[in-house]
């Protein structure tokens, strides 16, 4: 819950439009600022102050206990233009708030925080238990000092400069360690405890149980993700209470699924009870991963509960990121938020170049020219296979005559995949074009390159006969002149000459250029590969320069 409070009639009405706009994650403060801000600062997690921020500094200041307790605090200026991050930028989630409210109210959001402010991510940010010195890897990862990075587990990483040896260490591992003086060690969430027990078996039983093999084993209870069981346990509650004590999840499989697992125990008793014949082995390791401790059981007598324990790799994750058509201001948010996120990223010079200075520090930059699509791909999926955090990156939209097919086609089910949209080529011209597109609409490349000419020219007639708008893709090249012509010729069989046909190069570039013609008018020579071509169907109109296709036909038979 995100406290709101305001002093003034302007902070009153940007408060309010923040609870207008988060109506489920805000509470407003009305009466006293004082006594309000005390009341917000006890009862929510994060506060927003639109007030000086010196008063709430002052009024914040007795209320502080420490950074992993306090709430994060917000303040918004009289005049609406900051959002500044005042407390817990960090672990109170001030610096992320800040950059919500600065979105939603027009302001410029304002960190503090060094590592923030330079584009390092926080080691207290990463979403993974953390212990060691952080303060000091931190101010030496800020004054440039080699600091090791030590993956004992593989685990997908946003980008830090890190070294291969270093006074300084950042570990990332499992283990049941004590981190030395100038260490940060990561706990990532490797580990899955599978569980088996009686009925009625107790909850002091089972946990002990983990907690007997997890120490035994040097490993640290800290990177338990899960714990797994059978189906018709689900509801045991001395497994239901081991988990929540845990502080994890408990995850069910059905019967048939664990029977299908191969394991180095398995047992007649559970095959009897549940239909398995293994219940702790078959539950961790159903998913992959390495045994660590194979099933043991518990100290009572008789022993109520069975444990076995898995390490299962980190994930690799690939996001595929469409740039859009080249304008900064039509990168989408979240192309922004998973550039900042890979430590890995994979793209053709050009577009590496677009984007280069939204890097996070320490992230590694695979690069190539023309005409390595399916090596780009290639080289995406092998990173992130090997549990990297990878961003693979192509203009306009990703999915479009672009980088996620082949990615994609190259990807199996051992790494994460996201996809994340971009502005096609065809949009960004139609919306410089007017509103081309306002009724169904195809887009075709020209290129035979990995299409034969024979397809391009069915699919080109077939949106002839249709009376689709046709949008074409690398309509000409210095090898490739004559494709376009052909295509104009197979339209025009279909539609009258004045059909509007806008043409438009480098959309939302600096060097832009756009206009409208006509299916006779055009002259294919005038054509690029960085071109787009739309051609209207016989709805289409020209209307002050611009083209419009309505979204039905009666206008047209209105006309006629």
């Amino acid at each position: 819950m995100i406290g709101l409070i305001s002093a003034t009639a302007a902070g009153a009405a940007a408060r309010d439009r923040l609870a207008a706009a988060w109506p489920d994650r805000t509470r407003v403060y009305e009466g006293p600022v004082g006594d309000a801000v005390r009341a917000a600062f006890a009862q929510c997690e994060q506060l927003v102050c639109f007030l000086a921020t010196g008063a709430v500094v002052r009024l914040v200041a007795p209320l502080l206990s420490g950074k992993a307790a306090d709430p994060g605090v917000v303040c918004v200026d009289e005049g609406g233009r900051f959002a500044v991050s005042l407390v817990g930028g960090h672990a109170g989630g001030a610096n992320e708030l800040a950059a919500e409210v600065g979105e939603l109210l027009g302001a410029e959001p304002v960190v503090t925080t060094a590592t923030d402010a330079v584009g390092l991510p926080g080691l207290d940010t990463l979403g993974l238990p953390v212990e060691g010195d952080v303060a000091g890897v931190s101010r030496a990862l800020l004054d440039g000092e080699a600091v090791a990075l030590r993956a004992e587990v593989a685990w997908p990483l946003p980008p830090l400069p890190v070294a291969a040896e270093g006074a300084y260490t950042i570990r990332v591992t499992d283990r049941a360690v004590e981190p030395d003086g100038r260490e940060v060690v990561l706990r990532p969430p490797s580990l899955v405890v599978g569980v088996g027990a009686s009925r009625g078996a107790p909850a002091e039983e089972v946990l002990g149980l983990v907690e007997d093999a997890l120490r035994e084993a040097g490993l640290s209870a800290a990177s338990v993700a899960e714990l797994a069981t059978v189906d018709a346990k689900a509801g045991e509650p001395g497994i239901v209470e081991a988990a929540r004590r845990l502080g994890v999840p408990l995850v069910t499989y059905a019967a048939g699924e664990l029977a299908g697992v191969e394991v180095p125990n398995p047992s007649g008793a559970p095959l009897a009870a549940v239909g398995t014949p293994s219940v702790a082995e078959a539950s961790a390791l159903l998913r992959g991963g390495e045994l660590l401790v194979p099933k043991r059981k518990s100290a009572g007598n008789p022993a109520m509960a069975t444990c076995a324990v898995v390490r299962r790799p980190g994930r690799g994750r690939l996001a595929v990121i469409g740039l859009g058509p080249g304008a900064r201001d039509l990168l989408t948010p979240r192309a922004r938020a998973e550039l900042r996120r890979a430590s890995v990223l994979v793209g053709l010079d050009q577009y590496v170049d677009q984007i280069r200075d939204l890097l996070r520090p320490g992230t590694r930059v695979l690069e190539s020219g023309l005409g390595a699509e399916e090596e780009r791909a290639r080289t995406a999926v092998e990173e992130a296979r090997k549990g990297q955090a990878v961003a693979l990156i192509g203009s306009g939209d990703a999915g479009v005559y672009a980088m996620a097919s082949p990615a994609l086609a190259e990807a199996s089910d051992d790494i994460d995949v996201v996809g994340v949209p971009g502005v096609t080529a065809a949009l960004a011209a139609g919306a410089i074009l007017g509103a081309p597109l306002g009724h169904d609409h195809v887009s075709i490349s020209l290129s035979d390159l990995h299409t034969p000419w024979e397809v391009i020219e069915r699919r080109v007639r077939a949106a002839a006969e249709a009376d689709l708008v046709v949008t074409f893709y690398n309509p000409r090249s210095r090898g490739r002149d004559w494709q376009l012509p052909k295509a104009l010729a197979i339209l025009a069989g279909h539609r009258e000459p004045t059909t509007p046909v806008g043409v438009v190069r480098n959309a939302s570039r600096p060097d832009e250029s756009a206009r409208v013609t006509t299916l006779a008018g055009l002259d294919p020579a005038t054509v690029d590969m960085m071109t787009v071509v739309t051609v209207g169907n016989t709805a289409t109109r020209e209307i002050a320069g611009r083209m419009v296709t309505p979204r039905g036909y009666r206008w047209q038979e209105g006309a006629e």
